[in-house]
């Protein structure tokens, strides 16, 4: 197809992108051949073995208090549901343990000659204010030039964006850096047809311009890194040729809300530690998150070309979280996928209220379910699988903990005042329950939520333990609270995610489909109406549990997750309240300048291309 205005993209360098068949196994014979890393596999062993012996005791503990009157096909089921929600929980809490001590110790500089890339930083764009988006690409493109080094780069804004107002203002932005930055490449497609979104725009671009570069930083939206961060990835790039992409760590900023606060706290704070962890154990066979990575380009297009799949209901569907697949297509065919935790300055933003993050979440989930489908894919790697499967059970655990609550709530308090009746002659399918003694629910309460609050407590713990200085964090009081408040939002929230992430694997499954809608990246408060009627089965599920516990019929237990739920539209309506003074992070406290040049440049970019109020 021949561009509608060549003059805003370069001329053409083809480069063959054919789609993988997942049934063949495959090779990139360009691949070089690399040794296998043994510090890999001992931090493998050192994070699985101990969540895995610490599942196989819990699940002893349960057998054994069953079997006081013999075990049941029923109780058996329900402690095999528990060990596997509690072993993820565990694997979480070794991974951070692991990153904990890797904060601690020095990780070998990598040496040796740097070959120079010429790299094309890729922005693909859907529906977005264009001066947000270009404002953070200006903001790159002015600190690159500021201290040009090795590396060569061009900028490509590639839109799919349909709406004629957007796209006029795309074009007014695009022209506006154009003249204010002559001496930079920077490009701009806006495709016709839409042809499998985000995959296909970017398998377009490769198809068509991926030919005139060695390497492709794959940016998102709301994406911004340092000129140190890009450099830094393209380096380690160029000095290793066996690596096929090279993941950032990015970290959250631009946070108002109460919402995305504590989201960008919780990543600041105890991410840190979970990111060194996962660095470790993956070692060459890590994953992408689909942003903030660079990739070898002919890497990529001769390796992680994307077929379509069958849907659950058998209808021929994309790839939707292409990431992880991409990740595992580049080491199936002899690539290397690293992750780098240790490199600053690479940032993104994170929806600003919780309907924003439930919408997001509804894609995600639906995109990780499909890797289910993707595990018997010929020649992965084991930890690719694993990759895609850990994904998947991210998503698949919220309607196991939604069964063991339905569980828990119907069995009751005792025998007497229990919704269902128990174990007897007439009834010889369902199982005596023994009876949860005061005991009983404490050392069970006690386990889970120490393995689930020790991480934050941990990663809080060893970030301030390795460098981090509190002035950095707020001060110490105000790090306190703002790890207490963290806490209690996290708490609070967690069990309308839950139901939500639960509704949502129901539709995956039934192959229920979601409108392309682009990410919301401004916190609306929206109408109790919305809020009513978007959480209605949350407010009912905790009415009966309300009405459940005044009966005497369910378990005081349960009373955070009741209120939660039964308070799920104002705790939706609380999650956009603006919110300053408090859950600091480093990178708000000290504002990075690239951030700074990024606001100045959405400031006067809006106001040359924005429509005016009267418009």
């Amino acid at each position: 197809m021949t561009d509608p205005d060549p003059g805003r993209m370069p001329a053409p360098r083809p480069l063959a992108h054919p789609r993988q068949d997942l049934a063949r196994r495959f090779h990139d014979r360009a691949a070089p051949s690399f040794v296998r890393d043994a510090d890999a596999a001992f931090w493998r062993l050192g994070t699985f073995l101990p969540a895995a012996v610490a599942t196989v005791l819990l699940l002893w503990g349960f057998l054994s208090w069953f079997a006081n009157d013999g075990t049941t096909w029923a109780e058996a089921l329900l402690a095999v549901l528990i060990g596997v929600g509690f072993f993820w929980i565990a694997f979480s809490f070794t991974t951070v343990l692991a990153g904990a001590y890797a904060m601690f110790r020095r990780v070998a500089v990598a040496d040796g000659p740097v070959r120079p890339l010429d790299v094309a930083l890729l922005v693909p764009v859907h529906e977005e204010a264009p001066w947000d988006v270009m404002g953070n690409a200006a903001a790159m493109l002015e600190r690159l030039a500021a201290a040009p080094g090795a590396h060569s780069y061009a900028l490509y804004i590639l839109s799919d964006t349909r709406n004629a107002d957007l796209a006029a203002q795309e074009e007014a932005a695009y022209a506006m850096l154009r003249h204010r930055m002559p001496d930079v490449p920077i490009w701009y497609r806006r495709r016709r047809v839409n042809t499998d979104r985000k995959v296909g725009n970017l398998a377009q671009w490769v198809e068509r311009w991926g030919g005139g570069h060695d390497a492709m930083l794959v940016l998102d939206a709301d994406s911004l890194m340092s000129a140190q961060a890009i450099r830094e990835l393209s380096d380690a790039l160029g000095r290793d040729p066996t690596a096929g992409l090279v993941q950032s760590f990015p970290q959250l900023i631009g946070a108002r809300t109460l919402f995305a606060r504590s989201q960008q706290f919780a990543n600041a704070i105890y991410g840190v530690a979970l990111a060194e962890g996962l660095a470790r154990w993956t070692g060459h066979e890590g994953n992408y998150w689909g942003h903030n990575a660079i990739i070898r380009t002919q890497a990529f297009a001769a390796s992680a070309g994307l077929p379509h799949i069958r849907s659950f209901s058998g209808r021929d569907n994309l790839i939707l979280s292409h990431d992880f697949v991409e990740a595992g297509l580049l080491r199936r065919a002899g690539w290397s996928v690293r992750f780098l935790p240790r490199l600053r300055g690479s940032y993104e933003e994170t929806p600003p209220t919780l309907i924003d993050h439930v919408l997001r979440d509804r894609r995600w989930c639906k995109g990780n379910l499909q890797h289910l489908g993707l595990l018997g894919t010929r020649g992965f790697h084991a930890l690719s699988r694993f990759h895609m499967f850990h994904g998947a059970v991210g998503y698949l655990l919220s309607p196991l903990w939604f069964l063991l609550l339905a569980l828990w709530a119907t069995i009751g308090v005792s025998e007497e005042r229990s919704v269902i009746n128990y174990f007897s002659p007439e009834n010889p399918l369902v199982p005596n329950w023994p009876e949860m003694s005061p005991v009983n629910h404490v050392w069970l309460m006690a386990t889970m939520y120490t393995l689930l609050l020790a991480p934050k407590l941990i990663g809080a713990g060893v970030l301030v333990a390795s460098g981090t200085r509190l002035s950095y964090l707020g001060g110490g009081w105000r790090f306190t609270g703002s790890l207490l408040l963290e806490i209690a939002v996290s708490i609070a929230y967690a069990p309308i995610l839950m139901v939500q992430q639960t509704l949502a694997v129901i539709a995956a499954f039934a192959d229920v489909k979601f409108d392309w809608t682009p990410q919301s990246r401004v916190g609306t408060a929206q109408s109790w109406t919305t809020l009513l009627r978007f959480h209605a089965f949350e407010t009912v599920i905790g009415l009966l549990l309300f009405f459940g516990m005044l009966t005497g019929f369910v378990s005081y237990w349960l009373i955070p997750i009741m209120a939660s739920l039964l308070l799920a539209a104002p705790l939706s309506r609380l999650s956009a309240v603006p919110v300053f003074g408090t859950m600091a992070t480093p990178q708000e406290v000290r504002a990075p300048l690239v951030a700074k040049r990024a606001a100045r440049w959405r400031a006067e970019l809006r106001a040359a291309v924005a429509p005016t109020p009267a418009e």
